[in-house]
């Protein structure tokens, strides 16, 4: 990749691009996307646009910015193969506020359930969480010095001064009138010079980290100023009323109380103080409402949930029949509303909302059209493969297998799989999904703990190898039931 400079990389001129070179190209996107998910390569490439999409129009004039809406994506494919983790993994790379909800918690006006428009207070409450977080690291190195002084008062608390700024006035006019005497300032200085060099020999042992557990006395606020308060009701009727007293009790001035720690737990708390107090908490919230209103995520799982289905056993009311209330309470959240949180009005037009759903009994042509209408973009996902389980087992940064790796090597013991041993495991799970129910990349879970049981339960006592290899034969050995089986498959599931 070609490094621009500074001025370079915020106009790229010969006509390519006015986007900042340090953002992520949709091929980019995908490349970082396939260190963690196998496959899906249709899948990735929308998500991979649509965040591009984002970037690009916040370079866009003022007078088309606002019409530019986000399209909004539906995933649809079986459990396991990849949909939350895409969602997730794509708003870590943009570092935006992410927010996962499940379409079958939130009910219409009047069921008991969770409001709609729950998923954006949830979401503006992460976006604080995370633009507090940032501030908190740009402020953390001051903070740090302020408590290295709290510190330093607490040890050495410091003794009067025996000359104020009134009696060295005093002096000072007194050298003016004859016949008098001036007092002298010797103890005084000497005084604090001995302060300084006790503070000075103090803040070194500090900063070497040799008093860390040394006790000292300080005071500290309590946790719940106003105690633990719960209302009982209807959740999505009662669940802002709970936000505004809980805010009210967190604004009570807090019952301090003395307490004795030792110096690592005071700097914690101290720094935790001292950071809050440098932190604007309006600045706070001005930035996380702005991030959550250009850059905002929601991932609406299991949305075939809230689809009344046409056709077969699934069809008519009865029980369902809040099924499409909750779509079209869904639908102005989609379409672009004001939704009113603890924070102030936020508006929801430029939000990206990724829905998923397996669709095994009802199909996306069972939404209301509204609500399909606000879900241009359809990705299908497809099952996965031998192929696949064998990639995903040893590729991602985070496959299985590293896993077990790092767990049993706390141990020191290492495990080590033969390329026929993890052949096996990704056929056996191919075919269990394939039997019973296919539950995707989850199943892997299920395969690798019948196969590393007996090893996990005997280490450290019985086993005593420093190197344990899984080879073929004891895959085979340890699976051909489950394989075999398609009630034991049931159960051990």
């Amino acid at each position: 990749m070609t490094i621009h400079s500074d001025t370079e990389a915020a106009v790229i001129t010969a006509g390519k691009s006015a986007i900042a070179a340090h953002n992520l190209t949709p091929n980019q996107i995908v490349e970082l996307l396939d260190k963690y998910i196998i496959g899906q390569k249709d899948a990735k490439k929308s998500v991979a646009i649509a965040l591009r999409n984002r970037l690009r129009r916040q370079h866009v004039g003022d007078d088309l910015r606002e019409e530019i809406m986000p399209n909004n994506i539906i995933m649809i494919g079986p459990t396991g193969v990849g949909k939350t983790e895409i969602a997730r993994r794509l708003a870590k790379l943009a570092k935006a506020p992410f927010v996962k909800v499940e379409a079958s918690k939130f009910t219409e006006v009047g069921y008991v359930g969770r409001d709609v428009e729950s998923m954006i207070r949830d979401l503006v409450d992460q976006s604080v969480a995370m633009v507090r977080s940032e501030k908190s690291e740009e402020v953390k190195e001051k903070a740090a010095a302020l408590v290295e002084e709290r510190l330093l008062d607490i040890l050495l608390p410091p003794t009067p001064s025996s000359r104020s700024q009134e009696q060295d006035d005093e002096d000072e006019s007194a050298q003016d009138e004859p016949g008098t005497a001036m007092a002298p300032a010797d103890e005084s200085d000497v005084s604090d010079a001995l302060n300084r060099r006790s503070r000075e020999k103090m803040l070194e042992r500090l900063r070497s980290g040799r008093m860390e557990d040394r006790q000292i006395e300080m005071d500290t606020a309590s946790e719940n100023p106003g105690g633990m308060m719960q209302i009982f009701g209807p959740l999505g009727q009662m669940e802002e009323i709970g936000n505004i007293m809980q805010d009210l009790m967190s604004g009570l001035p807090r019952k301090r109380k003395k307490r004795r720690l030792s110096i690592a737990e005071a700097r914690r708390i101290l720094e935790q103080e001292e950071v809050q107090k440098l932190i604007d908490m309006d600045a706070v919230v001005k930035d996380a409402i702005n991030k959550v209103e250009q850059s905002g995520i929601v991932f609406i799982d299991e949305i075939d949930k809230i689809a009344a289905p046409s056709t077969g056993s699934g069809s008519g009311k009865g029980p369902d029949v809040s099924r499409e209330g909750v779509q079209r309470d869904l639908l102005p959240i989609v379409e672009g509303s004001n939704v009113t949180t603890k924070y102030g009005i936020v508006k929801t037009d430029h939000v990206l909302f990724i829905a998923s759903g397996a669709f095994h009994v009802a199909k996306p042509s069972d939404l209301i059209p509204e609500l399909q209408g606000r879900f241009p973009i359809r990705v299908e996902l497809k099952s996965l493969t031998e192929e696949d389980f064998y990639k995903i087992l040893t590729q991602p940064k985070n496959a299985l297998i590293k896993q077990y790796k790092a767990l049993l090597s706390t141990e020191g013991v290492d495990l080590d799989f033969t390329d026929g041993a993890i052949l096996e495991i990704a056929k056996t799970a191919a075919k269990v999904n394939e039997s019973v129910e296919n539950i995707g990349a989850r199943r892997l879970h299920t395969i690798m703990t019948n196969l590393l049981e007996e090893l996990m339960f005997n280490i450290p006592e019985s086993v005593t190898e420093e190197k344990v290899v899984i080879d073929k034969s004891m895959v085979l050995d340890k699976l051909s039931a489950v394989a075999s089986d398609r009630d034991l498959s049931q159960y051990i599931l």
